[in-house]
């Protein structure tokens, strides 16, 4: 970022460094982020803002008034860490054995709080109004339901909606605002098959549900291959087999489990109904029974492509053109599609990756850990953002 394109003076930036290293040394799990909902309630009163805590169980809102009437823009950040154990060897590692901010939440907390400082400050100037909106529960799914649930895009609703993420696939200094579906929705299942045991020396005594389950895995996959247009990118991954207790017994039942993948909202509608179908026409096959959960946890995330748009024009201020990219897409979820299913926003992705210094480490990873450069970027792209939509007639 050229120096041009900073507003925020040099001891804000340590704030924001400092917030985040705070965060990640202290992480807290879906719904259970108590301490820092605390920190950030307790920021937002200091900003003389109204707060309301316990919105979807542990999530905060605020809202920055202007002085001037006009449309009202959700910023959201997300607060939850992840159940793993940190291998960094960093001053600010967790001090929370088995927990980790391993998908950069801390950074987005700290960069929603920067952000919600400087517009409180030039609230006299500001037409419209900013909702900041800190999201529990990202990881296992729920928050933003619940946040919506509790009244986070109510009175009024929102005219648009903001977000950002840590990018540990691009360098520093990159930003992707990719118009039209940016993340894939995400389901889980699992499928109990039902046969007959018998002993394994024997099997024309009872009716296999582990060869039954082996094609329901190899049948499945056409659920890509040949159900779904090979122009809609579809993703079914078995990731885990269940059964038997021993080399010579033909089990009663085998289990799996698994995920599928999608862009397009049409397919994602369908999908359940073509999945069962083929897990019940395998079985009955085979002479098993099937009994299938098939789970919805987040939609497609769609980036609206006006407020793609906006976003890009205030990204190409703080990092240039040349450093813009419309073409990242990942099959990788996200709840903050529950925001764009209702509101038109868009979800920005902030280049963290740093190889010059070793931080490589993949979202979810152990040894995640971002260039913290990145959360100036992220604070100046957010904010240009909203006052760029809320300056528009």
């Amino acid at each position: 970022m050229s120096p041009a394109a900073s507003t925020l003076p040099a001891t804000e930036v340590k704030e924001l460094i400092d917030t985040r290293r705070d965060l990640h040394a202290h992480p807290e799990l879906a719904f259970e982020e108590v301490r820092t909902a605390k920190i950030v309630a307790d920021r937002l009163r200091a900003l003389g803002l109204e707060v309301r805590t316990g919105v979807g169980r542990t999530g905060v809102l605020a809202t920055v008034r202007g002085a001037r009437p006009g449309k009202t823009v959700l910023l959201r950040a997300d607060m939850d860490a992840l159940p793993i154990q940190e291998e960094n060897d960093v001053p600010y590692r967790s001090q929370n054995p088995g927990k980790m901010h391993a998908c950069g939440h801390d950074c987005h907390t700290s960069i929603l709080l920067g952000v919600a400082k400087q517009f409180a400050r030039d609230a006299a100037s500001l037409p419209g109004s900013i909702r900041l909106c800190f999201q529990p529960a990202e990881e296992s799914g729920g928050g933003a339901l619940a946040m919506i649930a509790d009244g986070a895009i109510a009175d009024p609703k929102p005219d648009a909606a903001f977000g950002l993420h840590v990018w540990q696939d691009l360098d520093l200094g990159k930003v992707a605002i990719t118009p039209g579906p940016f993340m894939a929705a995400v389901d889980d299942f699992s499928v109990t098959v039902t046969g007959k045991g018998a002993h394994a020396a024997m099997p024309h005594f009872g009716v296999d549900p582990v060869v039954c389950l082996a094609h329901m895995v190899t049948a499945l996959q056409t659920l890509a291959s040949r159900e779904v247009s090979p122009l809609k990118e579809v993703v079914v991954s078995v990731t885990q087999l269940r059964a038997g207790t021993a080399f010579n017994i033909i089990p009663e039942s085998a289990w799996m489990n698994g995920t599928a993948r999608m862009f397009d909202e049409q397919v994602w509608k369908e999908l359940p109904g073509r999945f069962e179908r083929i897990v019940q026409g395998v079985a009955q096959a085979h002479g098993c029974r099937a009994e299938v959960q098939f789970r919805r946890h987040n939609n497609p995330t769609v980036n609206d492509p006006r407020m793609a748009a906006i976003a890009r024009e205030a990204a190409v201020e703080v990092v240039g053109e040349e450093n813009i990219r419309s073409d990242v897409r990942t099959m990788g979820g996200e709840d903050f599609s529950a925001f764009l299913k209702e509101v038109p926003g868009c979800f920005i992705a902030i280049g963290s990756r740093n190889a010059a210094r070793g931080l490589v480490g993949d979202h979810h990873h152990p040894r995640f850990d971002v260039d913290e450069a990145c959360l100036e970027i992220g604070a100046e792209i957010l904010m240009r953002t909203a006052r760029k939509f809320l300056d528009r007639r």
